[in-house]
């Protein structure tokens, strides 16, 4: 293999395939698939806005929000939360989303996600169409319906869903686990037996 076997394309937002995620500030809710984790002690994450989305303002005045995470059943309504805006509609009851509130924060959360975080804004920098939010994580919460009986919690079983060039995933099967590569037999036999 060469270069000569890749095509050179323009400089663009080209890195897929990323979570889709609702974000809930205020009694509004947006579409983002601009989401990341971003450092694990303090546990934080980040969010790319654009200036003139109706949340940008609302994020900028509140300082929080809440990343709720978008299982299979709930594609329809994510992508309708994507293509209205806040400033016409209450989204809430647009897609029939239960409002639930945020025990740090005080944020709305989306009941039907699998799991919800709630965050608190540390730094906004200005980057171009986009503002980055930089979070720290304050709380999450987690539908009993995805622990086992030893109380571990199960995040396959969320059905979550990828954005990929346009389009929604769902997740497929597992391919490994962090450390497959070099693990015992036992262990192999143990983790992928599920």
């Amino acid at each position: 293999m060469s270069n000569d076997d890749k095509r050179i394309l323009n400089p663009s937002t080209f890195l897929n395939p990323v979570p889709v995620v609702l974000v809930t500030c205020g009694d509004n809710i947006v579409t983002l698939a601009w989401a990341g984790t971003i450092c694990s002690d303090p546990p934080m994450l980040s969010i790319s806005v654009r200036k003139e989305r109706f949340t940008h303002k609302l994020l900028c005045e509140r300082k929080k929000f809440v990343v709720n995470l978008v299982s299979d059943d709930m594609v329809r309504q994510t992508d309708l939360c994507g293509v209205k805006s806040g400033r016409d509609v209450d989204k809430f009851q647009l897609c029939g989303f239960t409002k639930l509130t945020g025990e740090k924060t005080g944020e709305a959360m989306i009941g039907q996600s699998p799991a919800n975080i709630e965050c608190e804004v540390k730094e906004i920098i200005e980057l171009g169409s986009h503002d980055l939010f930089l979070a720290q994580v304050v709380n999450v919460y987690a539908d009993e319906r995805l622990f086992d009986d030893k109380g571990a919690c199960d995040l396959g079983k969320a059905k979550l869903v990828a954005y990929n060039h346009g389009e929604y995933f769902t997740l497929g099967k597992p391919l490994g686990f962090y450390g497959y590569s070099v693990a015992s037999k036992d262990v192999l036999k143990r983790r992928l037996k599920k």
